[in-house]
């Protein structure tokens, strides 16, 4: 299996022609661009000014009437990370993604999720971007998928989570 880095799953962003979403399934992210901001998050210091470079994409991208956006299934209680996502998720919002979230909970205990219940991004249903971490949860990069059967229950499953989850503005955990 063939791993692509993060930027070049980023690159995706700049072909794709309607829609991408984020399916979210993990509590806890070991991304090293957030391992500052969100210690210093922990500390009581905010700089959000990491996120720049991501929001300044999706602002472009958006712009364009293009439509992004994820559904984070999470826990509840949050971990102290989801918090902290929670929080930060109105400068996604400002630059144009639609964020939902979704109790783990309030998942259809009969539901399947498709590629090993491991978090992708959808770009205009055709092409897949499925997450790979290690042990350790730190990201190794994102696998391509485009087989039509597997994209297919994707976006059955992006459907049905997308009008289960809550808008961020109304969920209060």
């Amino acid at each position: 299996m063939k791993l692509i880095s993060s930027a070049e799953r980023n690159q995706l962003f700049e072909s794709f022609a309607q829609d991408a979403f984020h399916l979210e399934l993990r509590d806890d992210y070991s991304v090293p661009d957030e391992e500052g901001p969100f210690a210093d998050w922990l500390r009581g210091v905010v700089d959000n000014s990491y996120m720049e470079p991501w929001t300044s994409m999706i602002k472009r991208v958006t712009s364009q009437g293009k439509l992004v956006r994820r559904v984070r299934v999470v826990s509840e209680p949050h971990t102290a990370y989801i918090h902290w996502e929670y929080v930060t998720t109105p400068i996604n919002e400002e630059a144009g993604e639609r964020i939902r979230w979704l109790p783990r909970h309030n998942v259809p205990s009969d539901l399947v999720l498709p590629v090993g219940g491991k978090d992708w991004w959808l770009f205009d249903d055709r092409t897949l971007a499925v997450g790979h971490f290690d042990e350790n949860g730190s990201v190794l990069g994102s696998e391509l998928i485009e087989d039509p059967e597997i994209v297919a229950e994707c976006v059955r499953v992006r459907d049905l989570l997308w009008a289960s989850a809550t808008p961020h503005r109304e969920y209060n955990p």
